[in-house]
């Protein structure tokens, strides 16, 4: 389900490579559904989760420093989604994760590949043009 492919490419490789991750952090979840559901996955989920906030906390404070040295025009549109983001995440670590593994894990991969397909491959590919540009590639 998460295969990176150059035609999501933003152009700018840096941002590239950290989105190579969230697709390994996708595939990564996508193991926990595709295991015994009589199992328990709350420690691998908790993992999942917490390296997901850890690592687009920095990736988004490190394409947003790009943004902010270029005065990337939709920056504050873009730092908006990112906060978006950072508060479902918030939102499904307060779930009772111990409880509905499956259903929350499920809610976290179509979260994560509406993300994929609405953010990455849409929104962070218009600023490709911009930071190339400005000679980041």
């Amino acid at each position: 389900m998460f295969k990176w492919q150059d035609s999501f490419s933003s152009n700018v490789n840096v941002f590239d490579e950290q989105h190579k991750k969230l697709f390994s952090l996708g595939n990564r979840l996508l193991d926990v559904v595709h295991t015994s559901r009589d199992a328990d996955h709350y420690d691998d989920i908790i993992e999942v989760l917490d390296e997901l906030k850890a690592y687009t906390v920095y990736h988004f404070n490190a394409e947003e420093a790009l943004m902010e040295k270029y005065n990337y025009p939709k920056m504050m549109s873009h730092k908006m989604q990112h906060r978006k983001f950072l508060a479902k995440v918030e939102e499904l670590l307060s779930k009772d994760i111990n409880t509905n593994q499956i259903d929350i894990t499920l809610e976290l991969l179509t979260f994560l590949a509406d993300w994929i397909q609405n953010h990455i491959l849409d929104i962070d590919n218009q600023y490709g043009e911009f930071f190339n540009e400005q000679g980041e590639y």
